[in-house]
């Protein structure tokens, strides 16, 4: 394994504003945040606010989790590692992934927490049919059906596969660390159960650009594979994040809780975004604009949320990136 840079450091991010709410030609609200864009050799491309700071990728290190589990020889196929990776939405299909990932163990194996399915519209089909909140709707059912197959694999215990000093999680984190290239700041522990570890802004683009760059056999390029294959199962039906990957051939992309969405081109170009106070109405406007730096091209969505400062300024003009939604 290369050499870890130090940790990223721990503090306050000096987040800058991004995105300017308008109504009437005035400014009504201000979205503070930070982005980063890396070109394929790593360097910066473009950065704004803190992108070096620590802070917490949530569902953003799924990709990075699968592919551990790769490393570590799990082959569930392509629409398994999609579901590894994914924050499902609670369709039938996502159901059935999990499932399947699961094979023998069964649901009754799983630890992350009981939720209703994840989209609106399968979480009122849920409660009118009767049914409670479940481990198996939950939207990161996926990754821990993944973790428990490894677990089987390897040999190791499945009770206590969440624990930071499991074997699993402790070669999770060591994986985490070789593809965003520094040790972890710190542990904690995500809303599903599962160890989460702090990484930077800069950390996790350069992370998803190693995936989507490694070659098709690799434990890596698996997990890329197997998510660009069926980005349904990433998302849901009516998810931006799987929206995005259909619109951009050859696009890997994951969103996260509190306004997180990391995102990859096949030559390694990636844009990683993170919106202050983890609203979701600014993420699109942010995540747009930069992709527009890569020479990605997609429809801005809202005309009354204003990208502001430099990030506004025209991306670099690729005849070969533009895409429509």
């Amino acid at each position: 394994m290369t050499q870890l840079a130090a940790p990223p450091r721990i503090g306050v991010p000096a987040h800058e504003p991004l995105v300017h709410l308008l109504r009437d030609g005035m400014v009504e609200g201000v979205h503070h945040g930070s982005v980063v864009v890396l070109a394929p050799d790593g360097s910066t491309l473009f950065a704004a606010g803190d992108p070096d700071v620590a802070f917490y990728p949530r569902s953003t290190a799924k990709p990075l989790q699968a592919a551990a589990m790769a490393r570590l020889g799990l082959r569930p196929g392509p629409a398994g590692f999609a579901i590894a990776a994914a924050s499902h939405s609670g369709e039938q299909a996502h159901l059935g992934a999990v499932r399947a990932l699961l094979g023998p163990i069964g649901v009754d194996a799983l630890r992350n927490p009981a939720d209703l399915p994840y989209d609106p519209e399968e979480r009122d089909a849920w409660l009118a049919a009767g049914r409670s909140a479940s481990q198996l709707a939950q939207n990161c059912s996926g990754k821990h059906a993944a973790m428990l197959r490894t677990c089987v694999l390897r040999d190791w215990p499945t009770e206590g596969y969440l624990d930071p000093r499991h074997p699993l999680q402790t070669a999770i984190r060591e994986t985490v660390e070789d593809l965003t290239g520094a040790a972890v700041a710190r542990t904690a522990v995500d809303g599903c159960g599962a160890p989460l570890f702090a990484i930077s802004l800069r950390g996790l683009a350069g992370a998803l650009a190693r995936l989507v760059t490694a070659g098709p056999e690799t434990p890596d390029g698996l997990v890329a594979a197997g998510m660009r294959r069926h980005p349904e199962l990433v998302g849901g039906s009516r998810r931006p994040v799987t929206a995005l990957m259909r619109a951009v051939p050859g696009l890997l992309a994951k969103d996260g809780f509190e306004a997180v969405t990391v995102a990859a081109l096949p030559d390694g170009t990636s844009v990683a975004v993170k919106i202050a106070d983890g609203g979701l109405r600014a993420l699109r406007p942010v995540v747009t604009a930069a992709l527009a730096r890569c020479g990605v091209h997609l429809p801005s969505g809202r005309t009354d949320l204003q990208v502001t400062g430099s990030l506004a300024a025209r991306g670099r003009d690729d005849a070969g990136r533009h895409a429509q939604e």
